[in-house]
């Protein structure tokens, strides 16, 4: 097993290597002066000339690259050179000092996402840190609604199966599966938070922390979280309720439900204790995945809920050019991806010991 959590860890390290690189590559190849997105477009060449210098932007891209990989790495390379870009400056991160090795000294810290070309200066990990705590509420929001609700209606299903109730559900199904978030988003913020606002006493927009009357603090506005939810819970709700339907059924086919049957049991008394939690296997594999992914889907559904997530600050960075925020975004978000991935790999490596060999 020991080897097994290696073996995927080291994939892991291989992809994330790969994901870093491929960001920074299409970043860099952009049209665009970063310095000069950073100081705006009035300002002097002797300006722009000391912020290249500053952050390493007059160096060949492949340099570039090595420093920028440097940054992110829990062990670093810095120069003892005060003029050297790789010099650490105590403004840039805090970091513990393992050894020095001539003019060179080898530290110990966070991944270093850089700072802001828009926010003043801001670190990209400040950022997030911000933000992305409203998405990971947003996302377990949406995926809860989906799994109660499509394993629900995968029940129903079954109980009406070929029906019309049957029949409605997997329009339904199909439906979630087929439209975009975002046209999702757009028709429920119009209809429940415009037209029946009145009724339902939701808003268009709004985030998860509003500001109180008097400006002086802020709280928890929960009904906010209402829609976008359920906008993004949708795509994985016709999921769920289709994958239900499917191992539901197959589950009433096996032998010991026919015995069960033969007993006298009631259906409704066979679903609940014995073919339902049989049947939730294939639901759990879905919504673990599907979890993971609704960190990089809530991009559009948050931008226009106006839920202050990470997913609308990559959309207002990618309006104001801001790469840092882009590059450090989708790179956290990557992380996210193939740790949740690795630790259902591990789970599933315990349930059944085949999978790990």
């Amino acid at each position: 097993m020991a080897g097994y959590v290696l073996q995927k860890l080291g994939y892991a390290l291989l992809t994330l290597f790969g994901v870093v690189t491929v960001i920074f590559l299409l970043f860099t190849i952009l049209p665009g002066d970063p310095a000069r997105m950073m100081l705006g477009q009035n300002e002097s060449a002797e300006q722009i000339a000391v912020v290249k210098k500053k952050y390493g932007f007059d160096q060949p891209i492949g340099l570039q690259y090595l420093q920028y990989v440097n940054d992110l790495s829990p062990v670093s390379f810095h120069s003892t050179q005060t003029g050297d870009y790789t010099y650490l400056a105590e403004d840039k991160y805090k970091a513990a000092l393992l050894f020095t090795i001539y003019e060179t000294q080898v530290v110990l810290k966070w991944p270093y996402l850089r700072e802001s070309f828009q926010k003043n200066g801001k670190k990209v990990s400040a950022v997030i840190s911000e933000t992305l705590p409203n998405t990971v509420v947003l996302a377990v929001s949406a995926i809860t609604i989906a799994m109660i609700l499509g394993v629900l209606l995968g029940i129903i299903s079954v109980l009406f199966k070929d029906g019309w109730i049957d029949k409605l559900i997997q329009l339904i199904s199909t439906l979630g599966m087929s439209v975009p978030s975002f046209f999702s988003a757009i028709i429920f913020a119009w209809i429940f938070g415009f037209l029946l606002h009145e009724y339902t006493n939701l808003n268009m927009t709004g985030s998860l922390y509003a500001v109180d009357d008097f400006g002086e603090g802020t709280y928890i506005q929960w009904k906010n979280l209402i829609l976008p939810a359920i906008v993004l819970g949708i795509r994985p709700l016709a999921v769920v309720s289709q994958l239900m339907r499917n191992s539901l059924l197959e589950v009433l086919n096996q032998d010991y439900i026919r015995t069960a049957k033969a007993k006298g049991l009631s259906f409704f008394t066979i679903i609940r204790r014995h073919a339902l939690k049989n049947s939730l296997n294939p639901v759990v594999t879905a919504i673990s995945g599907w979890f993971a992914s609704m960190l990089a889907g809530a991009v559009f559904v948050e931008y226009i809920f106006g839920w202050n997530g990470l997913g609308k600050e990559i959309v207002d960075a990618l309006n104001t050019l801001d790469l840092p925020i882009i590059m450090g975004a989708v790179i956290v978000i990557a992380t996210l991806f193939i740790l949740i991935n690795i630790f259902v790999d591990i789970i599933y490596g315990w349930l059944d010991p085949k999978i790990s060999r």
